[in-house]
């Protein structure tokens, strides 16, 4: 992998891993519209540590405040803490379940079948109706405060779905939060905070398998920590848009781009002029 390939893939996850439009669809489809190979599911999974830095970073001081709150519940043994930081905390584990479970079960079809071109054109359109339909019904009445166990599980359900490229796991958590009843800004920080523990495990687990031999990478080690780091830049600028741009507006936008995009590529596999 070049340098000018490692670089454009990290952009390119930087920007779509927070936008709703499928980071894992897009550096499939990127390398197939460039003509070149795909950069397969563990060389994914590495860089989105680069956007997980940029998240953890934005959100320094309400991480930091949930994770202490969140320590101290433990150590007192709260079932039900009374902080808002503590709660949180607890709703993040409990969320972050059903991806690391479904991750687990499904990591040969995620990392083979999952990553077909088709597939992906497939669910960028599908799932805009799903994001078309949380918009149209959402309430958009509940801010962050207002979070519980059972919001938390849906969005968690709903995070697993993004396990398939093209759902998109901003689009699929933050119009699980518009369904509950959350603000878009709400739903989008809840989204981006959640995205932090199953980027982690995932990108940590690839990690180990490459270092161990068990899954391999056409990317030196070079070209991926540039990629990590490019994604670092962009995913922070990625965060600080969407959070602005969901105060004043839906997401109408990301839907039609993604019914766009996914009928491009669809007939572009359909022709046999990418596979």
């Amino acid at each position: 992998m070049s340098l000018l390939e490692a670089i454009v893939l990290g952009v390119v996850q930087g920007l779509t891993e927070f936008l709703p439009i499928s980071s894992t669809g897009h550096l499939r489809i990127v390398p197939a519209f460039a003509g070149w190979d795909d950069p397969g599911a563990a060389f994914t999974a590495v860089v989105q540590l680069g956007t997980t830095v940029a998240v953890v970073w934005y959100f320094r001081r309400d991480l930091w405040a949930v994770a202490r709150a969140w320590l101290v519940s433990v150590a007192r043994r709260e079932t039900r803490p009374r902080q808002l930081e503590a709660r949180l905390g607890w709703y993040l584990v409990v969320a972050t379940v059903p991806i690391s479970l479904f991750g687990f079960a499904f990591q040969h079809q995620i990392e083979t079948g999952a990553r077909s071109l088709y597939l992906i054109g497939s669910a960028l359109i599908v799932f805009s109706a799903v994001m078309l339909v949380a918009e149209r019904l959402g309430a958009r009445e509940r801010g962050l405060g207002s979070v519980g166990l059972r919001d938390a599980l849906a969005v968690g359900f709903a995070q697993a779905l993004a396990l398939v490229p093209g759902v998109s796991r901003s689009g699929a958590t933050i119009s699980a939060g518009l369904l509950v009843g959350l603000e878009r800004a709400a739903a989008a920080r809840f989204s981006f905070l959640l995205s932090i523990p199953a980027i982690v495990l995932s990108g940590l687990f690839e990690l180990h398998k490459l270092v161990n031999g068990t899954a391999t990478t056409r990317a030196g080690a070079l070209a991926i920590a540039v990629a990590t780091v490019s994604a670092f830049v962009f995913g922070y600028a990625s965060i600080a848009f969407l959070l602005r741009y969901l105060q004043t507006h839906s997401l109408g936008a990301f839907v039609v781009y993604r019914v766009a995009l996914g009928a491009v590529v669809l007939a572009l596999v359909a022709a046999g002029v990418i596979s």
